[in-house]
């Protein structure tokens, strides 16, 4: 069965249980050889996850966040590098179709492409200037040459980058205080990528450096005008917790297993009898219930909410992602101290799950960024 042919959420968990077992098998080579889960997404394209958010008239299913942040939590126990990949390409396309902030022929076009197993990001982050959440204006230029743009820069953490069709790049207009949105195809020439990677945490990722010289994009590819830092709400972002959260579910599901079967010879029985341990595992079903329960029910308050009402959700997505991704490291340690020292072998996936679960920290919106804002909408009007 193909995601397209599916009918309902219970059909598509099903379909990425089934892949995101495959996955798993493939983990642990990848991040210790670095490399990228190039298998995992050709899978994911052939089995049309990819275009799943494209809206109906595009060719897509047009599902809801809710499904989306499913789905990821169900893949990234398979592996998080892949999840938190693709989810870049899910989120954005989902967006995209919600805001209608691109011309409508270009996303058509772009979307025609998606249908056909095309994927993309952004490229938004710069070595000088930081997360473009903080605001920092970019270092990448784009001046205009008669009928085209002309683009100079430099990306860093472009993630997906060895596959991906398209490069959203953030760039200074010259001659005005203006930042624009540029979609690059990776063939123009002057783009190339320079594997810099190197990340102990989400090493499959293929997060590379994006580098552009004299690269030439087309008038009508002068996608929107953006305000850098600005802070719109923005329901797909939870792509990123979902994927945590499933990395720390797959955390929970090894320590339970090994409590269940180590029997070592100085007690009766396994150490899932020992009080200690079973007061571990029961403190990470408290931790992933209560972030399961707060990512679904923001996702789904999103599907169901306005224009208007999703304007206001800002400080409960940040809150969920901090939540979340913070609950989740409490989950892996957890997860950690009843498995022991044996969690710390190379040969264990917990010793992964620890890296890939930090990485979420650094993820936006960041957990400074997200107080603030909680204490602003705790303060409105008082």
């Amino acid at each position: 069965m193909n995601f397209q042919d599916t009918n309902s959420l219970e059909e598509r968990l099903q379909l990425m249980e089934s892949l995101a077992a495959r996955f798993k098998e493939r983990a642990a080579e990848i991040d210790e050889e670095g490399g990228f889960p190039f298998a995992n997404i050709d899978d994911l394209k052939k089995n049309g996850y990819t275009s799943l958010t494209l809206p109906c008239e595009y060719g897509g299913k047009e599902i809801t966040l809710h499904e989306i942040v499913s789905l990821q939590e169900k893949l990234a126990a398979g592996d998080g590098s892949t999840a938190l990949a693709i989810g870049w390409h899910m989120g954005i396309i989902k967006n995209l179709g919600e805001k209608k902030a691109w011309k409508e022929e270009v996303f058509r076009r772009v979307s025609q492409e998606v249908k056909r197993g095309a994927l993309l990001n952004s490229a938004a982050s710069e070595a000088q200037t930081g997360s473009p959440t903080r605001g920092g204006k970019p270092q990448t230029t784009a001046k205009k040459d008669g009928g085209s743009w002309v683009i100079n820069g430099r990306k860093i953490f472009t993630t997906m980058s060895p596959v991906l069709d398209y490069f959203i790049v953030s760039a200074s207009i010259a001659g005005s205080d203006e930042v624009g949105n540029f979609l690059i195809p990776r063939s123009t020439k002057g783009l190339s990528i320079e594997e810099t990677w190197d990340s102990v945490a989400m090493r499959g990722t293929g997060s590379h450096d994006l580098v552009l010289e004299d690269v030439h994009v087309a008038e009508e590819d002068f996608v929107e005008v953006i305000t850098p830092g600005k802070k719109q709400a923005n329901g797909w972002l939870l792509h990123i917790p979902a994927c945590y959260l499933g990395i720390a579910k797959a955390a929970q599901e090894y320590a339970i297993q090994f409590a269940l079967n180590y029997s070592p010879n100085s007690i009766k029985g396994t150490i899932s009898d020992i009080p200690a341990v079973r007061q571990k595992i029961g403190e990470i079903e408290l931790e992933l219930m209560k972030d399961r329960h707060f990512l679904h029910a923001v996702a789904k308050k999103w599907d169901d909410a306005g224009e208007q009402e999703r304007l206001e959700m800002g400080p409960e997505l940040g809150a969920v992602k901090m939540a979340v991704t913070n609950g989740a490291i409490k989950a892996v340690d957890l997860a950690m101290r009843v498995v022991g020292a044996r969690s710390l072998s190379q040969k264990n996936p917990l010793q992964r799950y620890y890296r890939d679960v930090r990485a979420g920290l650094h993820n936006p919106p960041m957990d400074d960024m997200t107080i603030e804002l909680l204490a602003r909408h705790a303060m409105n009007g008082k």
